[in-house]
């Protein structure tokens, strides 16, 4: 007997077939809903913090909970964001995209997911870190949700300043899911991420104006000229290195920690120089992606140099 089928018949084999691709297309609209890249970025300044925090290695079972519930915790207020910001998204062409843009999730879905993961993170911290941390993971949904995109992203060029706030938790919520308090070199690091935040940001605004500009959201770069925007990536550039060298005296940081924190600071502020001078001199390619990718590998080296610095003798 012949197994073949008519043209147009679907088969089980098929059918299961279809079925295993429909659920690995939502599963992969479930991880973009979180920005996983987003997180990454938080966990590389939550990580090397907990090192510094334990003055070495910290314990395994604070450290895998801090890092499973932070992940959680982001990625539920990312989950938030996009549900709110899905008209916007679907303008902007570097997020049409989404999940929620093309369909591929409800908004039910999405929600049902971001209150998933706000309570499992919150639970996550406080049964197996420390309850300081919870609560600061809590603050942090809610800061980011209400605060960043409900109040400030839509009505003031400001919006990424103090919105940023939201992405400096991950340092505070690592210190205290190990020592169960926050001390002065917390704060310092959640300063410096503070601080670096627009720098890394509004060259992204530059680059990404128009998008901006057609979906109404004030970024710096929509508002005001490049020469405006390149004096303020250099004064935050400026700052963060200045805040880098704090951590020296307050945190007791070596050798390693403080060659890192002046040769890539240093490199950091060149490249934001170099972004202010291109804009003066009318440059037709400004490169802001060039800043803009600078600041990530920038923040990444201080931060490796925070956890590493308290392992070494010197």
């Amino acid at each position: 007997m012949s197994n073949a089928t008519s043209p147009g018949v679907t088969t089980p084999v098929d059918g299961g077939r279809q079925q295993e691709s429909r659920i690995a297309i939502k599963a992969k609209a479930y991880v973009a809903l979180t920005k996983p890249r987003v997180i990454e970025l938080l966990l590389v300044t939550a990580l090397p913090t907990m090192f510094l925090a334990a003055g070495g290695v910290p314990p395994l079972g604070a450290l895998t909970a801090t890092l499973i519930g932070g992940f959680l915790s982001a990625g539920s207020a990312n989950a938030f964001n996009m549900i709110l910001d899905r008209d916007i998204d679907r303008v902007m062409h570097r997020t049409q995209q989404r999940p929620l843009v093309t369909g591929t999730l409800s908004v039910t879905e999405a929600r049902v997911f971001a209150w998933t993961l706000a309570v499992v993170s919150t639970v996550v911290l406080a049964l197996f870190a420390t309850w300081l941390a919870a609560a600061l993971s809590v603050a942090a949904i809610a800061f980011y949700v209400l605060i960043y995109t409900m109040l400030l992203k839509r009505r003031t060029e400001q919006n990424i300043v103090w919105g940023g706030i939201a992405g400096c938790f991950p340092v505070v919520i690592g210190w205290a899911g190990v020592t169960g308090t926050l001390d002065w070199p917390a704060w310092i690091l959640f300063t410096l991420v503070f601080l670096w935040t627009p720098a890394h940001y509004w060259p992204l605004s530059m680059k990404y104006r128009n998008d901006y500009e057609a979906a109404h959201v004030p970024m710096l770069g929509v508002v005001r000229g490049k020469h405006m925007v390149g004096i303020q990536v250099i004064l935050y550039a400026w700052a963060s290195l200045a805040c880098t060298l704090l951590l020296i005296p307050v945190g007791g940081m070596g050798l390693l920690y403080s060659g890192v924190a002046i040769i890539a600071g240093a490199w950091f502020v060149g490249e934001a120089h170099g972004l202010y001078s291109r804009a003066i001199q009318g440059v037709a390619e400004l490169r802001p992606m060039r800043v803009f990718h600078a600041s990530n590998t920038y923040l990444t080296l201080v931060f490796l140099a925070v956890g590493v610095d308290p392992l070494l003798p010197f």
